[in-house]
């Protein structure tokens, strides 16, 4: 089991110092979200963004939890991807969906926001990512883009790709087979609740379905107590008993100002191997 720390709150240089705090107290990743107008919420340019929390951190992954490719113009993805990838030395990690509709970079500047319409972008933009970022010669034609033939130099470090985990409603079957085509999954239920139990199943189902080799992610997010490691852990060792890989630090309601985020921090991660109660 790994452990991620998402931060939600403050601003670039903020943002970036808590993501060296992440390193240091002993997280495997820090990650920041991916929005461009929602609400009154301060928001920042993740790109951006991860490049500081990029240069100031030297072991964790970094990522935006999470992207919409539906509102992003693919081939500009592959090339702010493939930078930050440079920039932390192989680091980054790509979490995919459709993305919500909420965010007025959807629905208040005629990007599209049917679900269907965002899947099928989704989809296109993925074959985009990886084709771009092979550093070969590379054309496509779908319904929604067309691309005449174009070499991406310099490719990622990481090879084959830059690992991209993307959202998997279990149990839709077109969910789960998007995100068995790539590297990782972002546990979800067509009925919204996720239990140790959707998370072994979705586990049986990567390993009888997925024709690849490489290792596969499962990543589920949650609070927990940091005052409280063992309390902390028995929360987090079903999912991972289950079959998740990660678990995803995920603050998103109050109190999660920076100083309540470095409290939690510096706690450290719900280690699953803290002593049963």
């Amino acid at each position: 089991m790994r452990y991620g720390f998402i931060i939600p709150k403050g601003d670039p240089l903020t943002v970036a110092g808590l993501a060296r705090e992440v390193e240091e107290a002993g997280w495997d990743g820090a990650f920041y979200w991916d929005g461009i107008c929602v609400g009154a919420m301060d928001t920042y340019d993740p790109w951006v963004v991860m490049a500081a929390m990029a240069m100031r951190t030297e072991r964790v992954r970094i990522g935006a939890m999470l992207t919409p490719p539906a509102r992003r113009r693919p081939w500009k993805l592959a090339r702010e991807s493939a930078t930050l990838d440079h920039l932390s030395g192989g680091r980054l990690v790509m979490p995919v969906g459709l993305g919500a509709t909420d965010d007025g970079g959807f629905s208040k500047v005629g990007e599209p926001v049917d679900r269907k319409v965002r899947a099928e972008l989704l989809d296109e933009s993925l074959e985009i990512l990886t084709g771009l970022w092979s550093g070969e010669p590379f054309s496509y034609e779908g319904r929604h883009y067309r691309l005449e033939e174009m070499t991406f130099l310099p490719p990622p470090v990481q090879r084959p790709r830059v690992p991209i985990w993307v959202v998997g409603a279990w149990p839709s079957k077109k969910s789960m087979n998007r995100a068995l085509r790539y590297d990782g999954l972002l546990a979800y239920t067509t009925r919204g609740e996720v239990t140790p139990d959707d998370i072994r199943a979705m586990r049986a189902h990567v390993d009888e379905n997925r024709a690849e080799e490489t290792p596969f992610d499962i990543v589920w997010e949650g609070e927990t107590p940091g005052d409280d490691p063992e309390r902390a852990a028995s929360i987090v060792r079903p999912f991972a008993e289950a079959g998740a890989t990660w678990w995803m630090e995920s603050p998103w309601t109050p109190p999660n100002e920076p100083d309540d985020l470095r409290v939690r921090i510096r706690q450290g991660p719900p280690r699953v191997d803290q002593t049963k109660t």
